[in-house]
């Protein structure tokens, strides 16, 4: 596997190889969304991978998706990263922070009561979401203004502000997988008039002006985005996802982005497409493939130039040292799935490293 394992320039960054490591939700955050040492010991475990994403992290306060996430919105939390970055750091790794807001995947028991929000006053009906009382149901969202928007936009300005101060690398957008950004992407979430609605360049202007705010922050070569047009998830589906992500491909290039960070398929096999084809054809920056890759068909995807780097997501949760295994073709640890969400440190930090013979 030489290709997977050769450097990759990336905006300020010069990453070892391109085995990047996924956002992945772990809520091991405390009660006030400030990361724990045991995040520190997390992500340190995993620093050998060419880029880690971090989990999704809260751009602005009261906006829980999902209960002890992390945020960047206080002083608490922005020190708390900092110990994970220079910890990531210090082993020579690079890490980047993944900003998102929740929008109607968002419930008031996380949030102290207060509605959530979205384009459109339309609920999530195809899943529930884990709260401290139990599962519940999501709640019908209440429609953004458009007056309400230029805050959200400073709230992700503010949030890439942060992370710069905590020592990220640079930050990935999350226009992904039904929070808010891609709540507004897509037709079936988003049903308003106006600015923000309709037509596929109103649709996406939100996300386009988030990308804006935050590479004043840090140079749009060190930002990133993550798109999901195929991933039903949450409810979401687009009447043309071919469409849209080849839309996006081309308005992007506007931006001297670090990477598009493309989800290739649907978590549960609703929609098919082929969105890589059109993307890798109109997008000519770097190009970061993810959902199922195994390494013998990351090192063809990067050797064919299909990609550039492919981001790796369950494997690094059961394997800290996944880069080397896959580089020795070692057999891998199972993840064990119930654990993803159970905020201890077993099936968290516990994972083993490969057995080394003296």
């Amino acid at each position: 596997m030489n290709t997977l394992f050769t450097p990759l320039k990336m905006g300020a960054s010069e990453l070892a190889n391109r085995v990047f490591m996924a956002p992945l939700t772990r809520v091991r955050a405390d009660a006030d969304h400030v990361p724990t040492d045991m995040m520190v010991e997390y992500y340190a475990q995993r620093a050998s991978a060419g880029l880690i994403i971090t989990e999704a992290t809260m751009a602005i306060e009261g906006n829980s998706a999902f209960w002890r996430e992390p945020g960047i919105y206080s002083e608490a939390q922005v020190e708390g990263w900092k110990k994970v970055t220079d910890a990531v750091h210090a082993k020579g790794g690079k890490i980047y922070l993944q900003i998102f807001h929740g929008g109607r995947a968002c419930h008031p028991v996380l949030n102290n009561g207060k509605d959530p929000v979205a384009p459109s006053a339309i609920a999530i009906t195809s899943d529930e979401v884990h709260t401290p009382e139990g599962k519940k149901s999501y709640t019908v969202p209440r429609a953004l203004a458009d007056s309400e928007i230029p805050a959200i936009i400073d709230g992700f300005r503010t949030a890439a502000e942060n992370a710069k101060r905590a020592g990220f690398d640079g930050v990935e957008v999350h226009g992904a997988n039904g929070y808010l950004l891609d709540q507004f992407l897509r037709d079936s979430s988003n049903h308003r008039e106006g600015p923000y609605g309709g037509p596929i360049e109103n649709r996406a202007r939100l996300l386009l002006e988030v990308i804006e705010a935050v590479s004043g922050v840090f140079g749009s070569e060190n930002v990133g985005v993550r798109l999901s047009p195929l991933n039903s998830f949450q409810s979401m589906k687009d009447s043309d996802p071919v469409g849209l992500v080849t839309w996006l491909a081309k308005r992007l290039n506007d931006y001297g982005l670090a990477f598009v960070h493309l989800m290739r398929s649907d978590f549960f096999g609703e929609q098919q497409a082929d969105v890589i084809t059109p993307v890798r054809e109109h997008f000519k920056g770097k190009l970061i493939l993810n959902m199922g890759y195994t390494g013998e068909e990351a090192e063809q995807a990067i050797e064919s130039g299909l990609a550039d780097a492919v981001a790796f997501g369950v494997p690094f949760i059961a394997n800290p040292d996944l880069p080397e295994r896959l580089k020795l073709g070692a057999a891998l640890n199972e993840a064990d799935p119930a654990t993803f969400y159970s905020q201890g440190a077993e099936g968290y930090i516990d994972y083993p490293y490969l057995e080394r013979v003296s």
